[in-house]
């Protein structure tokens, strides 16, 4: 058993505090394996996802501590660079280890990577670029084997700005004899974030954030101390929260200057939102409007993992909205569980077309995937009587207290767990 019951909670009132960020977390986690030395990195979140990597890092030799939200990976003495599948399976970023594995030890052996199931994800995007660097690559029986003598600088276009794509290039690269040139590379800021960390580390590394990547390979990086910056889609999604129980917060420790597609849509609806201090103050009092059309997107437009929790507040606009999804088909399937809340959702090949003013009820439902999960919980806030999201762990990936934090803006809520879960939980928190 693994629920979180939600009751209808009112307008969402106080001041929270965002997280690290998941997705530049893990990346510099994998990074810090090219580091022979001790790494510490500051802001980290407690969420299963990171449990994961620190298994998959000591797995292949590095002595990993933490402290608070502070972690210490020392990589002197990797010994393999075999990735298990137990921890491999769970996370979609595990795929980055190729790159990673190839610089430090001339070799790799990847699982094929788990995470949430929101549609196709092909890895070929890594394999190409490995082997345009001079690396021998297999697939057999669900694991990727790699080999290279050398790997060289390379210039690569990617057919799609994948972020995956984009962070296996540099970890590869970094090391590489020569240089590297990355066309059509992801623009995200998890990317400029582990091109940061890279470069404090000695790296040479410029164009992040545009999308070509120049990197200069280096004979070794030197241990660093770095702090990983708040996570855009969890400060997201409790600025949707407030906004669609009509209140308003505080939202401290907010990457303010990477969200501004979401602020345009929230102020489309009539949100007011501030800049203030270390974070923005959300007022969703006169947020009644729908948004018309909003279209998913790389870096910079609309993100693909605010997408579902959009979708639930457009449920109880006053007006119609359709929402495109580009990136990843699967995501629709939250539309499936909100239904059964009441909403009323009509899914056409990528577009859902959303019908507002709907009034949502308790239910029954299932997380179909993390951002999915966390969008059934703001649904649950806003219906009538009880809601009970089935499969929370899924959250539990990405939201280190999603209870806690919304708690205290006034929600109210409770968690679940079984045993397994709870050894989980203390295992992330000790």
């Amino acid at each position: 058993m693994n629920t979180i019951e939600v009751y209808e909670s009112g307008p969402l009132k106080g001041e929270v505090f965002v997280q690290g960020s998941k997705n530049a977390a893990l990346p510099v986690m994998t990074a810090a394996i090219l580091i022979p030395g001790v790494t510490v990195l500051h802001n980290i979140p407690l969420i299963t996802d990171i449990l994961y990597m620190i298994t998959i890092l000591r797995s292949v030799g590095c002595v990993v501590e933490r402290n608070g939200d502070s972690l210490y990976i020392d990589a002197c003495h990797v010994n393999t660079s075999q990735i298990p599948q137990n921890a491999a399976g769970k996370m979609r970023s595990s795929i980055i280890f190729l790159g990673a594995m190839l610089a430090r030890m001339h070799r790799a052996g990847i699982p094929y990577p788990g995470g949430c199931v929101i549609g196709k994800r092909p890895f070929d995007f890594h394999v190409d670029a490995m082997e345009r660097m001079g690396a021998v690559v297999a697939a057999k029986e669900k694991m990727l084997t790699a080999n290279v003598r050398n790997l060289h600088g390379a210039d690569i276009t990617l057919r799609f700005p994948s972020v995956g794509a984009t962070e296996s290039i540099i970890l590869a690269a970094v090391l590489a004899d020569g240089r590297t040139r990355v066309f059509n590379a992801a623009r995200e800021p998890e990317i400029q974030e582990l091109c940061g960390f890279l470069n404090a580390a000695g790296a040479k590394i410029s164009g992040a954030g545009g999308s070509e990547l120049l990197i200069d390979g280096v004979s070794s990086l030197k241990p660093v101390e770095y702090r990983i910056r708040p996570d855009r889609i969890v400060a997201g999604t409790y600025a949707i929260a407030v906004a669609a129980t009509r209140g308003n917060a505080h939202i401290l420790n907010t990457p303010k200057e990477e969200m501004g597609a979401l602020t345009d849509v929230l102020c489309k609806m009539g949100c007011e939102i501030k800049e203030e201090g270390r974070g923005i103050f959300v007022d969703g009092r006169n947020a009644s409007a729908p948004c018309g059309y909003v279209r998913t997107g790389v870096y910079p437009e609309f993100p693909t993992d605010l997408q579902s929790p959009l979708l639930t507040m457009l449920c109880v606009q006053e007006g119609n909205s359709i929402i495109e999804e580009t990136v990843f088909e699967g995501r629709f399937r939250t539309a499936f569980e909100l239904e059964k809340l009441g909403a009323d959702i009509c899914v056409k090949d990528r577009r859902a077309y959303i019908t507002g003013r709907c009034r949502l009820h308790g239910a029954d439902v299932c997380a179909p995937e993390l951002r999915g999960g966390a969008a059934l919980v703001i649904a649950g806030l806003l219906a009538s009587g009880k809601t009970i999201v089935h499969d929370a762990w899924f959250i539990d990936r990405g939201y280190a207290d999603i209870c806690g934090d919304l708690e205290r803006l006034g929600a109210k809520m409770t968690r679940n767990r079984g045993q397994w879960e709870e050894d989980l939980s203390l295992a992330i928190r000790n």
